[in-house]
């Protein structure tokens, strides 16, 4: 008897940690130190010397069920994106900048070619955010998971100069909310949507006019990354006052979260239009707007509150970046919270 008859090969872990390699390597700074391999991951310090009160943020999830989705189209080159951006994200809403970035993935056996190729949507992810990879780690679980089934989660710290932290604390009544676009359902109530749709390999292969493409090429499509875009709006010269990256929860529960006490968000459904994914998963769903709304993202997956002054210079900024972006509504004083109108 030996590990390998116990279901853990350690030579296909080997091979695992080769064929990432060139993936990794491109998501390389200039302060990592040493290489793969080791038994930490090294990051200098040496730039931030500049900044007044340099600030660590850090962000940690995982991709949720819509690995399941992963499995039944036997896609796996984007689902470490994903993983990426609900990390990211989440540093970027704080006005920090991701440094570095490390995941997890288990598995019920390790492929090498499968854990490389979700490892090259987690480099993929990593060069959108400008982070480094810079370490991981791949556990082969037999009998824990099925054995063409993996989970991936992730980790990623960042910094900000804390007089450039986004806090929410200077939002007041006037500011206006603008909305930037989402790339579709994101990583977020996909247990939901996995009861609306049929998960058959025939149903998600069915083509859709209003989605312009299949159901499941609409449903895989990776979350998208704003590292970048807020990166853009702040060397505009605007100052970002609050962040909300829309996640589970949705509006919600989410947009609340960057507000002070004492105002509330009030968004105009109509000043945007809904992405046909959600349309149809509402009306195959049978699902009530209400809930839509505090499920999924609709359409936007970052809300921004900047100064009335700023909103001209925040738009072209987010469009110079590639974005789509609306101006979805505005702050009043009131009981914290959201009215959809």
């Amino acid at each position: 008897m030996d590990y390998k008859n116990a279901g853990v090969d350690i030579e296909a872990g080997y091979k695992s940690v080769e064929l990432m390699k060139e993936h990794v390597k491109k998501t390389m700074r200039p302060e990592v130190l040493g290489g793969l391999g080791g038994f930490s991951g090294a990051f200098s310090m040496e730039k931030f010397k500049d900044m007044e009160e340099p600030t660590l943020v850090s962000g940690t999830d995982g991709v949720g069920t819509k690995l399941k989705l992963a499995f039944l189209l036997n896609k796996h080159d984007t689902i470490g994106i994903d993983c990426v951006a609900m990390c990211v994200n989440d540093i970027a809403c704080a006005g920090g900048e991701p440094l570095f970035f490390l995941d997890y993935i288990a598995c019920g056996k390790n492929e090498p070619e499968k854990i490389a190729t979700i490892v090259s949507g987690v480099a993929e992810g990593c060069i959108q955010a400008g982070a480094a990879l810079i370490g991981g780690e791949t556990a082969e679980m037999p009998g824990f998971y099925p054995i063409d089934e993996y989970d991936v989660a992730g980790f990623a710290v960042g910094v900000v100069d804390k007089k450039d932290l986004i806090t929410g604390e200077n939002i007041k009544a006037g500011d206006v909310l603008i909305g930037i676009a989402s790339s579709g359902v994101h990583s977020n109530g996909f247990s939901l949507v996995r009861k609306v749709f049929q998960m058959t390999e025939e149903a998600l292969n069915r083509y859709y006019d209003s989605l312009g493409k299949t159901l499941g090429e609409a449903l895989i499509v990776p979350t998208k990354i704003y590292v970048k875009a807020l990166k853009s709006v702040k060397e505009a010269g605007v100052t970002i006052k609050g962040c909300s990256h829309i996640t589970g929860g949705g509006f919600y529960e989410n947009i609340p979260r960057m507000l002070p006490d004492g105002v509330r968000a009030v968004v105009n459904k109509d000043s945007y239009e809904v992405s046909a994914i959600f349309k149809m998963l509402m009306k195959d769903g049978d699902i009530a707007e209400e809930m839509m709304y505090n499920t999924f993202n609709m359409g936007i997956g970052m809300m921004l509150a900047v100064d009335a002054a700023d909103v001209e210079k925040t738009m072209e900024a987010l469009k110079a970046a590639g974005e789509e972006a609306y101006v979805v509504g505005k702050v009043e004083a009131g009981e914290k919270g959201v009215t959809l109108c």
